[in-house]
């Protein structure tokens, strides 16, 4: 790749941008003209996620379109996925609950070679996106509450059931940086008092979801994991917890006996 311009570059350093230079290499092979560069530049100077700036997030292999306003993919998330492919080799339903972008849904889909793929999200602007994005597996993304924005013929059909689900505690909202904050919805971030409302609700109404010997995934934080467990357990689920320090990942594995 040319290496990036050294004004680019100095544009996104004084704005305080750690990696200056990987980011003026991404802008600089994703616009089309110099005057998108600029523009590019602006945006990000002003605060944008660099995934919106771009307009694209890599996550698993995959460049996952990215909305203005849509929660961006971690690559952390990316933990869950393997956790997932792991355990469900030959999986013929997956869903792809809180789906943001749809990017758990499309790197499962991707990896398991094609199974039947549901997506769901309570936001409009995601669900627009993660329609685009889970389009190429053939994927059908529906608008909604958690569960209840699922047709009712998957009940007890799901193999898969990744639920990325939001767990920032309220009062931690406000500490996360500005372009979370600023950024990407609050639905998408909020996750109640201590951070664990919808993973609670995703838990309790799991198994009626999931086929026998079907799995659940969510992502947390170390220090929620045992509320999270527990939630699980209390549930019907055999429980365990995976974690990567890597990657800085927690993930909750629930399967119904």
């Amino acid at each position: 790749m040319t290496p990036p311009s050294a004004s680019v570059v100095a544009a996104l350093r004084a704005a305080g941008c750690v990696f200056a230079e990987d980011e003026a290499e991404l802008i600089l092979s994703t616009a089309r003209t110099p005057d998108e560069v600029t523009a590019m530049v602006d945006r990000r100077v002003a605060g944008l996620p660099l995934e919106h700036v771009l307009g694209w997030a890599g996550f698993h292999g995959l460049r996952i379109d990215v909305g203005p306003g849509v929660f961006v993919p971690r690559r952390r998330t990316e933990f869950l996925v393997d956790q997932a492919v792991a355990l469900a080799k030959g999986a013929s339903v997956v869903v792809d609950l809180c789906c943001g972008a749809g990017a758990v849904g499309a790197a499962l889909a991707a990896a398991l070679g094609g199974p039947e793929l549901h997506a769901a999200d309570i936001d409009a602007a995601a669900v627009r996106c993660a329609r685009r994005n889970v389009a190429p597996f053939g994927g059908v993304v529906h608008e909604g509450d958690l569960f209840a924005a699922l047709p009712d013929t998957l009940r007890g059909r799901v193999d898969v059931l990744a639920a990325n689900v939001p767990y920032v505690p309220t009062k931690e909202v406000g500490l996360l940086p500005s372009e979370a904050r600023d950024h990407e919805p609050l639905v998408a971030l909020d996750g109640g008092a201590d951070g664990l409302d919808l993973v609670r609700r995703v838990a309790a109404e799991a198994p009626r979801w999931l086929a026998v010997g079907g799995c659940l995934l969510v992502e947390t934080s170390d220090h929620q994991a045992p509320q999270a467990v527990e939630a699980f357990t209390r549930s019907g689920l055999i429980t365990r917890l995976e974690v990567s320090e890597e990657m800085d990942a927690n993930v909750v594995i629930g399967v119904r006996p």
